[in-house]
């Protein structure tokens, strides 16, 4: 654990002094390890999510975030109307959509 905490030195006349550059380095380094293990992913699976949302249209067959499964039958900027039944209609956000199914899956389900 001495690699964190320096040793103390009785100073010599031509002592080196302490380099101030290593913890600056260590910052960057613990910066650059979460940026590619944490924020990274994250802003990739934001990108897909909205591209998906950018792409949806009427008759296609979704899940929401509360696991209803339905067919979308009318879109706004805000909200997506949902055919969950014959004639049953609920209306949720847009972000509430996790997944687009391919056509065919309400039948089979």
């Amino acid at each position: 654990m001495s690699f964190l905490i320096s040793d103390a030195h009785a100073q010599a006349a031509g002592g080196a002094a302490a380099d101030p550059i290593s913890p600056l380095i260590m910052m960057v380094v613990f910066f650059a390890i979460f940026y590619f293990i944490a924020i990274r992913p994250q802003m990739k699976r934001a990108k897909e999510h909205r591209n998906m949302l950018g792409a949806l249209a009427k008759g296609d067959e979704v899940v929401t975030s509360g696991g209803i499964l339905g067919r979308v039958t009318d879109l706004s900027d805000a909200f997506i109307t949902i055919e969950i039944a014959d004639k049953l209609e609920i209306k949720v956000q847009k972000h509430a959509i996790t997944a687009v199914l391919p056509k065919g899956t309400i039948k089979s389900a």
